[in-house]
């Protein structure tokens, strides 16, 4: 089973706080923390791996489980396979900003854009986009490709759950998807992963 967490990075703002974190940060990972010019990326940085390590040690995982990160504005996500099952598994978290159309033009499937566009409200809209770019994000992420592979190399249809129904010939596995949201949060989560299994709770109860 696919599991998903979510934690608040705002405490390691104070630098107090996040040197204790950074301390306990492997060395490539302080690497990729000192590249990083503002504090809250720092915080996401160390926050991420942090959150990650909690989870290893309250599971008893292996360093081999397969295991995704995310970040954005004040809080990190990590979606982890905790059954040993091998498996693809990609998360994508993102605060919700402005409404960013050219991109979905340039850069979605038609029918993804059109589904956006056509006859919304700009707020619809935006739910949409965000909705999309999670999704599209995570699985991109499953693949480990990342934006080596175009994102109109493969397709979503929305629903409950949203169905990849187009995908690149080197990855055909079946993909599934599961949304989150918290009440109050704007935020957009989702995990791609080849796990049939994925819980649809987003546990926030590990603390940094």
């Amino acid at each position: 089973m696919v599991r998903v967490w979510l934690a608040d990075v705002t405490p390691l703002c104070d630098e107090a706080c996040y040197r204790k974190y950074y301390e306990e940060l492997p060395l490539f990972r302080k690497k990729k923390a000192d590249a990083l010019r503002s504090c809250q990326g720092r915080a996401q940085s160390a926050g991420a791996w942090s959150l990650w390590g909690k989870i290893r040690a309250e599971y008893g995982l292996p360093e081999s489980s397969a295991y995704n990160l995310s970040h954005s504005g004040s809080f990190v996500m990590c979606a982890a396979e905790t059954d040993a099952i091998p498996c693809r598994v990609g998360c994508d978290l993102q605060q919700m900003g402005t409404l960013r159309m050219k991109i979905a033009e340039r850069f979605f499937c038609r029918e993804e854009y059109l589904t956006v566009l056509e006859g919304r409200t700009e707020e619809e809209q935006k739910e949409l986009f965000y909705r999309y770019w999670v999704l599209k994000e995570s699985f991109l992420k499953a693949t480990r490709k990342g934006m080596a592979l175009p994102m109109d190399s493969f397709s979503i249809r929305l629903g409950e759950p949203p169905v990849l129904v187009k995908q690149p010939e080197e990855f055909p596995e079946q993909y599934h998807y599961r949304e989150f949201c918290i009440e109050g949060l704007p935020y957009k989560m989702a995990v791609c992963t080849t796990d049939e299994t994925i819980d649809p709770k987003i546990h926030t109860e590990l603390r940094l």
